[in-house]
């Protein structure tokens, strides 16, 4: 049974570096990892770039890392995960036959809905089962919104750019094949307001209380413009199960630094 370090987020496209279309797969990720009691710990944004594209695929393979890539699998001249992905590898391409066999039935499907002849043979049809051409030992991912497939190499997963079809994708993996992995995670996070001081003269403090309760990390979210506080430290602790002691001692410290306090927030 496979277990994985940490999740990554490989996001592909020119569009998102150019802005002309604005990632929603961050936090969407993010959003259905939390869900299952788990959480992303790195992401890495590349344009359309083949060296650049291999480069981070084989990064991820390396890295032991459960990973998505979204972007980059169909079939037009900018697309080019598939052939990274096998690149990154060191391994052929071939037509998958069951990712064959789904394009297949998309054809048959639109030839029917639009009330024309089925005809595989024709060019435009013919290319398209170039989207079903996966690096050598792939595994498909069914597409329930199209059929057409997405794939799997090991711990790296490959779905489409589109949100509606990767998104669907992405919970069938963490469901099907990382159930084990569910709630792994989890954590609870209490933090504090603090006003007038300096993260520079707090650091010690955070130092210590990382020292002294294992598993349990320090966090400090400078503001200096909130709405409600306005310039304003928020610090505190997360960790599995209630770092309560921990904030505890947290607080005492910044109580004996005689600091100004605010409200306490649990997540």
């Amino acid at each position: 049974m496979t277990t994985p370090q940490d999740i990554g987020l490989v996001i592909v496209g020119d569009e998102i570096l150019s802005g002309k279309r604005q990632d929603k797969h961050l936090a969407k990720v993010i959003e259905l990892l939390a869900a299952r009691g788990l959480a992303l710990s790195w992401a890495r944004y590349v344009g359309d770039d083949r060296p650049r594209i291999t480069a981070a695929l084989a990064d991820a393979f390396a890295s032991g890392d459960l990973v998505f890539s979204c972007g980059g699998i169909g079939a037009t001249p900018d697309d080019h995960t598939r052939q990274c992905a096998a690149a990154a590898l060191g391994v052929g391409l071939a037509l998958h036959p069951q990712a064959r066999e789904l394009i297949l039935e998309r054809m048959r499907d639109v030839a029917i809905e639009q009330g024309k002849p089925f005809e595989p043979e024709r060019a435009d049809n013919l290319h398209r089962l170039n989207m079903g051409v996966f690096p050598e030992g792939a595994q498909i991912i069914r597409n329930p919104y199209n059929k057409i497939p997405g794939f799997s190499l090991g711990d790296v997963h490959f779905v489409p750019g589109f949100p509606v079809m990767a998104w669907p994708m992405i919970e069938a993996v963490l469901d099907q094949r990382y159930a084990h992995l569910h709630g792994g995670a989890r954590t609870a996070e209490r933090s504090v307001i603090v006003f007038g001081a300096m993260e520079a003269t707090l650091t010690p403090l955070m130092e210590d209380i990382e020292a002294r309760f294992a598993g349990v990390k320090v966090f400090s979210l400078p503001s200096v413009d909130h709405p409600t506080y306005g310039r304003h430290i928020e610090l505190g602790v997360k960790g599995s199960g209630d770092p309560a002691e921990a904030f505890a001692a947290l607080r005492g410290g910044l109580l004996a630094a005689g600091v100004s306090l605010g409200p306490e927030l649990v997540r």
